[in-house]
């Protein structure tokens, strides 16, 4: 059974850093591609940033500079290193996973249960 586990999130400062931990488990995790998504209050959820198997990233412009997504294959762990961060990136981050290898990088079919990450003023 393939399972996704998200750690690291909390309460930080405008301006401040975290980084988010997403441990797998269930499947060989470098045959993946995995991502990074997050849904604020209210609104829908949307794609945050990605990486392949051979280590190539995407991002959604607004974290562009600021987000930094790495994978530790050994450790099974890919990992969101978030700076600068502001009051608009407060949202529930999920972590997710690619098992049909699909070139898109918005798409993915499995998902973790989330972590609360809220930037305050």
């Amino acid at each position: 059974q393939v399972q996704l586990v998200e750690s690291g999130g909390g309460l930080v400062q405008a301006g401040g850093s975290l980084r988010l931990s997403c441990a797998a488990s269930g499947y060989i995790f470098n045959n993946f591609k995995m991502g990074w998504f997050r849904q604020a209050p209210g609104k829908d959820g949307e794609f945050v940033g990605g990486i392949r198997v051979d280590g190539s990233t995407s991002y959604k412009d607004s974290v562009v500079g600021r987000f930094t997504i790495s994978r530790d294959n050994p450790k099974n762990t890919m990992y969101l290193q978030m700076n600068s961060l502001k009051l608009e990136d407060t949202a529930v981050y999920y972590c997710a996973a690619d098992s049909r290898r699909r070139i898109t990088w918005h798409v993915y079919d499995i998902f973790g249960q989330g972590t609360q990450v809220t930037v305050s003023s």
